[in-house]
């Protein structure tokens, strides 16, 4: 039986006997980070990555686990490998800790599996301020055991900087095992196992030197541990040299060689054995770039035997502080070169020789080693000399180009010169675009009997003299007066392209380049689809092209798509070639989207009294997406022109139902349905009392007559087009009741109601004044017979009464109105008691019987 087995019973019942007092005192060294997993992760401020592959699990000593029997007991995390795929990783993320002493960090872990195999790599990994994640400081691999293992960490990295600790999980291509981690602490007191790196400061070297890391560690027994220095981008770089300081300290040396401004970065050291790892904090290595002079020295005065400089040090490329000057001079002909220590702004070189050319330059020197720079930019120039004996001669062209010219003079010797050193100049000068001038002189190689004058504008008349100089004076040639050649023309104003879109077609105009550098042979327009609303356009095509001539400047792009995006390439061409291209994005307008055909054809699917159900076909896009689709109920009148379908204008406003009978119109949205509830022809109820999107669907009046629109919608953007197409009529019922509580129809109804049983009492009214008068009739016939019968007995009053009659009738002859009047009204003269009126007389006078007989009924009434 091993030590460690022997010694487990003793400690098991050391624990037993007295468990608290031992947790209090471990606790009392622990620091804030540590965690035992047994209330889970989140209860130690840990986290999963949110940026890996796979997540840690946790195993609870309460819960039962899938695990083999042989894992250990607790609560723990853990990663099984068989359900991953071999290079995923989990990351388990710390809490960020602060910490203002030496501590250490102590965690168990195993690596595990029933057969064996390596089951992954366990990677500790230590982000600073946030940092980017580097390469891990410490990892185990491959199979360890069913026992828990015990590993520090030494981390050296104290407030104000913050680091965090990240626990992460690769599986391996086994995919078998376990990987697990259990009874983290943060410890207050230096690490057993691991050495702790003394602080780390930064490294400053000149660029081009050797750069050296020096890490000092305290701890035992680790000069025999993996040493590195690691850069923050992952790098590592082996140790260079180690050598123990004492027993419990030693230090590692670290070396860059000939770094540069890319080797600047942090750097940290690193040491790692199987019981553990130390990490220091990370330092800088600042890597300086010696100074160098941007401008040449200037030349302040001259003469036959001095030369007065400025040196123009205080713009520089690279690195202060300047701690040395120096002038650097020789003869442009000779081997020699001389350096001048400097601690003023200007400089005088003195004992130069007459008539010589000199090349003067400026060095500058930055603190440490190779801090002196590279040489300034030189300036050449000559000591002073007599005035020149003549002008040159004149000029000869030698070669003519677009932007320069080249220029031959004759070789000008010292009879000429009358200096050794002398200075040639071609001044120039041009007018160019809108009036606008330039001129300029340019210095030349006095021994070189040529010389070219560049930039230069093309297509352009320059005039050009030389000017032989030296410092007692100066001579000038006549002018020289020729066209530059052309070139490529400049690109078209950017401000003057203007496209005008259509749904089909683009009309883009612009205006020749600023800079036409010739004479334009024509224009040049490449043009492609760059995107589009509507996903059904290909806009992965290859670019076409138009040439115009080289006075037209605009130009109609047809058969475009709409709602797509062309991005135009315009260019101009002179016989040089063509120049650099102006782009310009235009889009065309979407259009309508594009409804089926319904000419001909009744969508009507079923009608009721209240509803009519429709087939809905979807639309077909054109330029964009289809937005909404949308059903109008359009109320017929008898005296409104009927629409016609296909030239109809669309419904552009959303009317509600109770909008429109409030605001008296003409029709109203029943149903606004998105394009994806219409994906294939669907049947459609309109009044089915339902609402869609806002839109009320209220049942249809059975005696009103509708037409039935479908409308198709697109809208990006601030462009919004829309289709519509009738696609049925409902005609109005004659018969049926409203059935909409509409309180106008109802007031009607009632007006109806009333005027019906008005008549109706009217006609009750006459038929009871017929039936009346026929009685009467009846009852006067009957009289009329009882008195025939006497008709014998009343002879003898005939003659009285018609002499009484014919007095009668000639009064009413001489009053023809009153006999007219009377007879209109049934009327007669004489009372119906009258007892010299018989019977049989009435009756004898046909002329009168009918009237007598009305006489009787109204007598009687």
């Amino acid at each position: 039986m091993d030590t460690a087995a022997a010694a487990l019973p003793a400690f098991v019942a050391l624990l037993l006997l007295s468990p608290w007092p031992l947790l209090g005192s471990a606790q009392g060294q622990f620091s804030a980070g540590g965690c035992t997993f047994d209330d889970g992760p989140g209860a130690c401020d840990y986290h999963q990555d949110l940026y890996d592959d796979f997540e840690w699990v946790r195993v609870s000593a309460q819960e039962p686990h899938y695990l083999p029997p042989e894992m250990p007991q607790g609560s723990y995390m853990i990663v099984d490998s068989s359900d991953h795929d071999p290079g995923e990783k989990a990351r388990l993320q710390l809490p960020t800790m602060k910490e203002n002493d030496t501590h250490c960090i102590d965690f168990s872990y195993l690596l595990y599996s029933q057969k064996g195999l390596n089951p992954g790599t366990l990677n500790i990994l230590v982000r600073v301020n946030k940092g980017p994640l580097a390469n891990p400081i410490w990892n185990v691999t491959g199979f360890t055991g069913r026992d828990w293992l015990r590993a520090e960490l030494a981390v050296s990295t104290f407030w104000p900087n913050e680091y965090q600790v990240i626990f992460e999980a690769e599986v391996s291509g086994g995919r078998s095992g376990y990987i697990a981690i259990d009874d983290i602490q943060v410890l207050s007191y230096p690490c057993d196992k691991s050495p702790h790196f003394l602080r780390l400061g930064d490294v400053e070297v000149n660029a081009g030197q050797n750069a050296t890391f020096q890490c000092i560690a305290t701890g035992r027994d680790a000069v025999h541990n993996k040493l590195w220095l690691q850069r923050r981008n992952g790098e590592d770089i082996p140790v260079a040299q180690t050598k123990n300081i004492n027993h419990r300290r030693f230090a590692a040396s670290f070396r860059l060689q000939e770094v540069t401004k890319t080797d600047q970065d942090l750097y940290r050291c690193v040491t790692q054995s199987e019981r553990g790892s130390g990490v220091s904090n990370f330092a800088q290595l600042i890597v300086r770039e010696p100074p160098r002079p941007i401008a040449p020295p200037q030349l302040l005065g001259v003469g036959p035997t001095y030369l007065l400089i400025q040196l123009n040090a205080n713009s520089i490329i690279g690195d202060g502080p300047i701690i040395l000057k120096e002038v650097e001079y020789r003869m442009t002909s000779g081997s020699w070169t001389e350096t001048h220590a400097v601690n003023a702004p200007t400089y005088k070189l003195w004992h130069l020789d007459p008539d010589t050319e000199y090349e003067i330059r400026v060095l500058l020197t930055r603190p440490g080693e190779g801090g002196t720079g590279l040489p300034g930019p030189p300036l050449i120039t000559r000591t002073k000399c007599a005035e020149p004996m003549r002008t040159p001669k004149t000029l000869k062209i030698a070669e003519i180009q677009a932007r320069r010219i080249a220029v031959d003079w004759e070789s000008l010797g010292y009879n000429i010169t009358r200096c050794h050193t002398f200075n040639v100049t071609i001044c120039y000068h041009y007018f160019h675009g809108h009036n606008e001038s330039k001129a300029d002189c340019l210095d030349m190689d006095p021994k070189a009997p040529h010389h070219v004058v560049n930039h230069l504008p093309p297509y352009t008349n320059v005039s050009l003299k030389m000017i032989l100089t030296n410092p007692e004076g100066r001579k000038e040639s006549e002018e020289t007066i020729i066209q530059t050649d052309e070139d490529v023309p400049g690109p078209v104003p950017v401000n003057s392209l203007q496209g005008t879109s259509f749904e089909n077609k683009i009309f883009l105009n612009w205006k020749e380049p600023l800079d036409p550098n010739g004479v334009i042979t024509q224009y040049e327009v490449s043009y492609s689809s760059i995107r589009s609303f509507d996903p059904a356009v290909p806009v992965a095509g290859p670019p076409q092209t138009v040439s115009n001539l080289w006075n037209s400047t605009h130009h109609v792009f047809m058969h475009l798509h709409p709602g797509t995006t062309y991005q135009f390439f315009i260019r101009a061409s002179t016989v040089k070639g063509f120049g650099p291209a102006t782009a310009i994005n235009v889009t065309t307008n979407i259009s309508a989207p594009t409804l089926p055909d319904y000419e001909g054809v009744d969508a009507s699917l079923n009608e009721t009294a209240t509803t009519i159900t429709v087939l809905l076909r979807p639309a077909q896009a054109k330029g964009a997406p289809i937005s909404a689709y949308q059903i109008v109920v359009e109320e017929l009148h008898p005296h409104r022109t009927r629409r016609e379908a296909g030239a109809m204008e669309c419904y552009q406003i959303p009317v509600t139902y109770q909008n429109a009978m409030s605001g008296g119109a003409p029709y109203y949205f029943a149903a606004e349905l998105p394009p994806g509830n219409l994906p294939e022809p669907a049947p459609f109820t309109v009044g089915d009392n339902r609402t869609y999107q806002g839109f009320w669907n209220p049942p249809l009046a059975p005696r009103k007559g509708y037409n039935i629109y479908f409308q198709a919608m697109s809208s990006v953007e601030k462009e919004t087009k829309t289709q519509c197409v009738r696609i049925a009529t409902k005609a109005a019922a004659t018969e049926e009741p409203e059935v909409i509580p509409d309180p106008a129809k109802q007031t009607d109804r009632v007006v109806k109601i009333a005027g019906i049983s008005a008549g109706i009492l009217v006609f009750i009214l006459l038929l009871l004044v017929v039936i009346l008068i026929v009685k009467k009739s009846k009852l006067a016939k009957k009289r009329k017979d009882a008195m025939g019968n006497t008709r014998q007995e009343m002879t003898h009053m005939v003659n009285a009464m018609d002499r009484s009659y014919a007095d009668q009738s000639t009064m009413h002859a001489e009053d023809p109105l009153s006999i007219t009047f009377m007879d209109q009204h049934n009327f007669s003269p004489r009372l119906p008691n009258d007892p010299l009126v018989p019977t049989a007389v009435l009756g004898r006078k046909n002329v009168y019987h009918g009237d007598n007989n009305s006489f009787f009924a109204i007598s009687y009434l």
